[in-house]
């Protein structure tokens, strides 16, 4: 089963401690994820895509992760939100205010990351939790989410996110190594293919997806001409501090 979304079927919010309607919120908690249309503005996307295209520091601290087939995407993750523009909008009332409505309390800063899929050979991304990584960084529950900030167009010739709409109510799912990469039980998988819907994120720049830590997802190769760069921010519930050591292992 393949579902499409309607590209304008959410209007974005302007109220900043409160960013997203309660439909948005409801579709979230049933769904797994939401997509926000136009969260960020044309300019400033611009403002982004320029700021990323031009980081020296960005592209040299990146590191490549192959796929089953070997094909590698690149990203740069880091821990600690700095002062640089990536910092700024991790930290903003948008984000950090959505991910508090979503989590339903308080949250803190977990990670970030650009994922780099380069032109003609962006490798695919497996199938995984994001909790399948996180369980293992001691985070006692599945009280996490992530906010995907497209900085590219992504499409599904450029290898845009796909997930599996609901399957973040299965729970977690065993993860293991495929190529470079931790992906969830192809068995388990397959078996939620064949029940829920395969929703392919296609995102125009400034569109932003909220996505909890147990949604399936997925992405494809980059067989297109064009780059897919996205700003991925995740947050954790306050009450979920890890009880041990982090490593920020993988995804």
């Amino acid at each position: 089963m393949v579902a499409s979304e309607n590209r304008n079927s959410q209007p974005r919010s302007v109220i900043v401690n409160h960013p997203l309607f309660p439909e948005q919120c409801k579709a979230f908690h049933r769904d797994g994820y939401v997509i926000v249309r136009g969260y960020f503005s044309p300019a400033e996307m611009t403002g982004l895509l320029a700021y990323a295209r031009g980081d020296d520091g960005l592209q040299n601290a990146a590191w490549v992760m192959r796929d089953a087939a070997g094909r590698g995407s690149r990203l740069t993750l880091w821990s600690e939100p700095g002062t640089d523009l990536y910092g700024i909008i991790s930290r903003c009332r948008r984000v950090v205010g959505g991910a508090t409505q979503l989590l339903e309390e308080e949250v803190s800063h977990w990670h970030s990351k650009i994922m780099l899929k380069e032109p003609r050979v962006g490798g695919a991304w497996e199938w995984h939790q994001d909790y399948g990584y996180w369980y293992g960084d001691h985070c006692l529950a599945p009280r996490l989410l992530s906010v995907m900030v497209a900085i590219d167009r992504a499409t599904q010739e450029n290898g845009c996110l796909q997930v599996l709409r609901g399957s973040h109510l299965l729970g977690r799912v065993d993860h293991g190594k495929f190529g470079d990469q931790v992906g969830a039980d192809p068995t388990r998988v397959a078996a939620a293919q064949a029940r829920l819907d395969l929703v392919h994120v296609a995102l125009d720049p400034g569109d932003t997806l909220f996505f909890h830590c147990n949604l399936l997802h997925a992405s494809g190769a980059n067989t297109s001409d064009n780059p897919r760069w996205s700003l991925i921010m995740a947050y954790n519930a306050r009450s979920n501090a890890p009880f041990g050591t982090t490593s920020f292992a993988g995804n």
